[in-house]
């Protein structure tokens, strides 16, 4: 496989490489909040309630995209150019069997029309089968054309239905509109990857892989987001308000930094472990900067992210940030023992979830610190767990073809093709 440059490797290409995704990232986030701020809009109650569970939904099936981009960035960048067809197409079929059989139940029991579900069906199988090329474009380090393919699935996945719901097209008018541009989107990213290629000798990529990276990005999405649910499970509705808020918190302080990761996964899938000393040295910087943020702002982070109504809260601040900051290095853990090949690498997720479930059912005070605190306690054990699993293992020997290609085209040192 051959590695072409751009001639902005090293860290000038990192650095307009990581510019680039970083505002990709941005614009993903800040589409996705402009849909429920549409929907307040021009909905009414029940469809803006029927939206914000869609959108959940939605998020959910998105998973089965996440883990296929994560595998197939790392099979490429450790392999070479294998082909990825088959793989993409088993993790299609079975996420449209699987919301096949779990969208009518969730529209019986949500109380979500046919259509609704229907639609939401087609927008989230085309963002699943964009994890493909999305995932190619990683893997061969091409992180400008990422940035773009990143853009052009937030267009696909919200555009449409911003536009529809902008339109006075309404809950069914803004679902058909955004499943129509997700479908379409497709056909952009294939002409995105123009140039990628196939190594018909490369070895394939196995679908168990695949499963491993879509477990591995459920439970994340799980063990972050269970304190939320148990907020609101066990909390007076006050206090589950003000919770939700502090969570804001959490989710930034996790997904601000993910820039580093989608730059580091190619190269911890080669086994670097100095890529992966500087990813975590970057993320705990980025962590500890806004923990420090919260516990001197506190008050006014809580007003901007709830309004003022809440800024008394600011004193559980740095609970929120701290969580979101440790659950930052564990992404970045957990993505490098998916690229070591490791076996069950959500474990330590699914079993820290369970954990901490059952201490808020048993022993934990049901108060808002009651339960940030122990949520950032379960983020600390989560992050030294994965950590030592990490550091412990040895990384899987480089594939030869690779090997030899990155000694070729820069003398042993590798490249990086920011194009």
């Amino acid at each position: 496989m051959e590695r072409e440059s751009d001639g902005r490797s090293g860290a000038g290409g990192l650095g307009t490489a990581g510019f680039a995704v970083t505002l990709a990232g941005v614009f993903v986030n800040g589409l996705a909040y402009v849909v429920p701020v549409l929907g307040a809009r021009h909905l009414d109650p029940a469809e803006l309630s029927a939206l914000a569970t869609l959108l959940a939904l939605g998020s959910i099936g998105g998973v089965a995209s996440t883990g296929l981009q994560i595998a197939v960035a790392v099979h490429r960048a450790r392999h070479g150019r294998a082909p990825t067809g088959r793989p993409t197409l088993m993790t299609v079929v079975v996420t449209a069997a699987l919301l096949a059989v779990g969208l009518p139940a969730a529209a019986v029991q949500l109380r979500l029309t046919a259509t609704a579900v229907l639609l939401l069906g087609v927008l989230t199988v085309a963002v699943v089968a964009a994890g493909r090329w999305l995932g190619e474009l990683q893997g061969d380090q091409r992180f400008l054309r990422l940035a773009g393919g990143m853009a052009l699935l937030a267009v696909g996945r919200y555009g449409g239905m911003v536009a529809g719901l902008a339109l006075g097209g309404g809950l069914s008018g803004s679902l058909l509109a955004g499943a129509f541009t997700s479908v379409l989107v497709l056909a952009l990213l294939v002409r995105l990857n123009r140039g990628a290629g196939i190594d018909p000798v490369a070895p394939k990529l196995a679908t168990r892989t695949v499963l491993t990276a879509g477990a591995a990005t459920l439970a994340m999405l799980v063990v972050s987001y269970a304190d939320l649910l148990l907020a609101r499970r066990f909390l007076p509705a006050d206090a589950s308000g003000a919770y939700a808020v502090g969570t804001v918190l959490t989710k930034g302080a996790l997904w601000a930094p993910q820039v580093v990761t989608v730059i580091a996964l190619p190269r911890l899938a080669r086994g670097d472990r100095r890529t992966l000393v500087a990813a975590l040295a970057l993320v705990a910087a980025s962590g500890a900067a806004l923990v420090l943020a919260a516990a001197l702002a506190g008050g006014l982070a809580f007003r901007l992210a709830g309004g003022p109504d809440y800024a008394d809260e600011g004193r559980y601040a740095v609970l929120f940030a701290g969580a979101g900051a440790l659950y930052a290095l564990v992404f970045v853990l957990i993505n490098a023992r998916v690229a070591d090949a490791a076996r069950w690498p959500s474990g330590p997720l699914w079993i820290s979830t369970a954990a901490f479930v059952l201490a808020v059912v048993t022993v934990v005070p049901h108060t808002v610190p009651g339960i940030a605190g122990a949520a950032l306690v379960t983020a600390a054990i989560t992050a030294l767990v994965t950590g030592v699993l990490a550091f412990l293992r040895k990384p899987p020997p480089q594939a030869a073809s690779t090997r030899l290609a990155a000694t070729v085209t820069t003398g042993g040192h590798g490249t990086m093709r920011t194009e």
